[in-house]
């Protein structure tokens, strides 16, 4: 019985791991600008919608971009009848092809999108517990570094200019990497093979009861 059990939840890992590739493979190839129609479109969108954000309150942009749609649909609306009227046609409703497109979430897609959602939150939430709780000191010693710099970052940039500077290096650093992989990773070598052996000197200067209940 156990061995079912075992065996079923292993499935199950692998079907949740499978369904995250599936998602994140769309976003991977925006990213790298596999089609630079789509990735410009992406880009510009979210950069405009970003940019509109700080200009603007969320209510005040999502209503302009729900009202610049009604007002296309309803002309274009408008404009088909007329045109039908004149000519004698019937073509029928000139959006009866998408009205017809089913845009229903399938059960089996929600469930599969909440389950690779769940996964991501549990492991989120076991780390932060491992981090706040301090089960490894010089993790957390790591966290509070970064939270402690984040804090000169808050100082200089709001939310807003920090998500549009993310947008913009999102779309525009993985095609840099992929030209220049061979000398990024050169250097990312060596800062990491820096920042071991600074870990590593700090592990050393602990005290000893602190190593101690690391090792433990």
């Amino acid at each position: 019985m156990d061995s079912v059990t075992q065996s079923a939840q292993i499935s199950s890992s692998d079907g949740q791991n499978s369904a995250a590739k599936e998602s994140k493979q769309p976003v991977k190839d925006l990213i790298h600008w596999r089609d630079p129609k789509k990735s410009g479109i992406a880009f510009g969108v979210s950069l405009l919608l970003l940019l509109s954000l700080a200009a603007f309150s969320v209510i005040s942009v999502v209503s302009y971009l729900l009202l610049a749609l009604l007002c296309v649909t309803i002309t274009f609306r408008i404009y088909k009848s007329v045109v039908q009227a004149v000519q004698k046609s019937s073509d029928g409703h000139p959006f009866k092809a998408l009205i017809d497109v089913d845009v229903s979430v399938p059960p089996e897609t929600f469930r599969k999108h909440v389950d690779t959602s769940l996964t991501y939150i549990n492991r989120g939430l076991k780390q932060m517990t491992r981090l706040f709780l301090v089960e490894d000191l010089v993790d957390s010693l790591k966290l509070a570094v970064v939270m402690w710099l984040l804090t000169y970052v808050g100082a200089v940039f709001n939310g807003i200019t920090i998500l549009i500077l993310a947008d913009i290096l999102l779309f525009a650093l993985p095609p840099v990497y992929e030209k220049n992989k061979v000398q990024i990773d050169q250097y990312i070598d060596l800062v990491r093979t820096q920042v071991n052996t600074t870990m590593a000197k700090l592990q050393e200067k602990l005290p000893a009861a602190m190593k101690r209940s690391k090792a433990e």
